[in-house]
Parts: structure tokens; sequence; C-alpha cells
């Protein structure tokens, strides 16, 4: 298993372009994208080649797809993306009913339709909010994955905790409608306030064994993407990191 890396933990340093040919050296050669690597996709991709580095997976703003699709499918196809993942809503764009969570739902589906016909798998990657439960008690999550059938989603396990629900329980219910999994640790409480209370892979609370084990034993195609929200030394931290989940993966093989 190579694990990939999302570059929106690498935000803070300097020359993005540079960056790329330090990642091989700690151990990295597969980058999920987000917007602010977008700017020149020919550019980058041209980087990304010369430094043996792919880029096999992307997050792309459903308000872009929706409003560019086209432009978006531009940028998918010039880095190589094989799967493509919605992120993100602003506070201010997030439902706050079950009505509105299906609607958004909808949109996602119209999404991920449009996406198949280009041979390109589309979901969401989810944060906290999705967690926590609506007036009615409806958990926005399920609403997701039941309106939007189409839809594949990439687990973000750490966030599901901060949300207040079970990630293996959400492993056990949905790992089939699972197609890549974000690998971040959570730090002790009352700890790494100045990075926002993450931590480094292995560093924290999470029990990554246990949930690299539960995701192996369900779904075999799943791409496995290491995340930082606020790294200090974003280098290091992937660094560590990269070699934390190597020594998980090898444990989780039994």
């Amino acid at each position: 298993m190579t694990v990939s890396l999302q570059l929106y933990s690498m935000r803070d340093c300097p020359d993005q372009i540079a960056l790329l040919s330090q990642l091989p050296t700690i151990g990295i050669t597969r980058v999920e994208g987000y917007g602010g690597v977008y700017d020149d996709p020919a550019a980058y991709r041209a980087a990304m080649d010369a430094n043996g580095i792919t880029m096999p997976s992307g997050h792309l703003a459903l308000d872009d797809i929706e409003a560019d699709f086209d432009a978006m499918m531009h940028i998918a196809t010039t880095m190589g993306m094989t799967k493509v993942y919605a992120p993100y809503l602003e506070e201010k764009d997030r439902p706050t009913t079950t009505a509105g969570y299906i609607a958004l739902a909808q949109r996602l589906d119209a999404a991920a339709k449009r996406f198949a016909e280009k041979g390109i798998p589309f979901g969401w990657h989810n944060h906290d909010f999705e967690f926590v439960a609506l007036d009615d008690g409806v958990i926005p999550m399920d609403i997701l994955l039941e309106h939007a059938p189409t839809i594949n989603w990439e687990a973000d396990l750490a966030w599901i905790v901060r949300g207040g629900s079970d990630p293996l329980d959400y492993i056990q219910r949905f790992g089939n409608r699972m197609s890549a999994i974000h690998v971040k640790d959570i730090a002790a409480t009352g700890t790494n306030a100045e990075e926002d209370g993450w931590a480094d892979l292995s560093a924290g609370t999470m029990d990554w064994l246990t949930l690299i084990k539960a995701c192996r034993a369900l779904n075999t195609d799943l791409i496995y993407i290491l995340e930082h929200d606020k790294p200090s030394d974003p280098v290091a931290y992937a660094s560590r990191s990269a070699a934390a989940f190597n020594t998980l993966w090898e444990a989780s093989n039994v």
C-alpha cells in the first residue's frame, strides 16, 4: 500500500512546486489535490511527472462543478484523477433541515451522474457537521448516503469522532460506499492547541490499527490519504505520518 497525502496539509509550504521534489524523499509519491494547486494544472502535472508523483484523487467544490463542469473535468483529467470528491460547505451554506440535506444529496447525485459519464467516480468528503443531529434527530450524513445513492464517500474518520459518532459503526454500515479514507489523528484533550487539536498519525488518540483492520476487511480498493488540518511543520508531519502509516499497515496485515 502506497499512502497518499492531502496537499491541503502542506498549504503553508512557500513553494508548492518545489515541495513535490521533497515528497518522494519522505516516502510519498501519491497526493490528493485541492483548490490551492489547480491554478495551472498543466504546469503542476509536469512537476508531478518530473518527480514521479501521481494524483489519483482530488477535491473539487460542488459550486464549481455546477458552475463549470467542463473546467472541473479539465482539472481532473490533466491531473490524472481517478476519483473526485466535493470537500466542504461553508457554514452559511449548510442546510439546517432534513429537507435541506435531501436537496443537497440530490445535487451531489446529479454531479455523480455527470462524472460517471466520464468514467470518474464522484463522492462527498465529510467533516464533523454532517454528524450533528438535526432538530428532528436525523444525522445529515445518513441523509446524504440515502438520498444520493450513486455517490461514493471519502470518509474522514477523525471528523466523525469530532462530530460525536463512532467511525467503526459507519465503517460497518457504509463500508461499501467508501472509496477513500482520510487518515489523521486527534491530539489528547488540552494539547496541540496551536494545531487545532490535531496530531501526527499515531501520536494522538485514534485507534488507527483497529480502524485500518476494519476498513481492509470490508473494502480492498480504498485510497488511504494522510491529512492534518494545521501542522506546525508540514514536511516533518508528512514524514512522520507516512512512516507511522507504513507501520500500521504492516501490523494490520493479519
